[in-house]
């Protein structure tokens, strides 16, 4: 068994807030824009789909021919492909904003993570070391929990 000193390792540091009108605010305008950009994201995709699918048309000598039909048939696909794929990220979306708007002043919630560096050495308890969190009221700092 070795004896070396401390080694430096990455960890995960949860970060959790307290639910806050500020925080409540703040979280409503980040899914509001991100359910925007979703409407936006499903237009430009069925345009840019219509437009492939026009200029294959134009393009072709015969539009009836079944390898043109062919080939817009799959371009439909990938642009229904894409659709569901867009519309379950505004499903998702949409829940969370449901989730926010449930939730209770004070309450803490889990708001991401960091990823930091600590010291270990012979002795330590690992799985102290690994969980440390960081609690955040309005972007203040309001308490730090767990070994750091």
């Amino acid at each position: 068994m070795s004896t070396a000193g401390p080694l430096s390792i990455k960890r995960t540091i949860t970060v959790r807030a307290v639910v806050t009108p500020r925080w409540k605010e703040d979280a409503e305008r980040e899914l509001s824009s991100a359910l925007a950009g979703s409407d936006a994201q499903l237009a430009q995709l069925e345009q840019e789909g219509q437009q492939v699918i026009d200029e294959i048309r134009r393009q072709s000598a015969n539009p009836l021919d079944p390898r043109v039909q062919e080939q817009v048939e799959s371009i439909q696909q990938q642009v229904a492909a894409k659709r569901a794929e867009l519309e379950e990220q505004k499903r998702q979306v949409l829940e969370q904003q449901r989730q926010v708007r449930e939730l209770d002043m004070e309450q803490i919630v889990e708001q991401g993570q960091l990823e930091s560096f600590c010291q270990v050495q012979v002795g330590d308890n690992l799985v102290e070391k690994l969980q440390a969190a960081v609690v955040v009221r309005d972007g203040v700092i309001e308490a730090i929990e767990g070994s750091l």
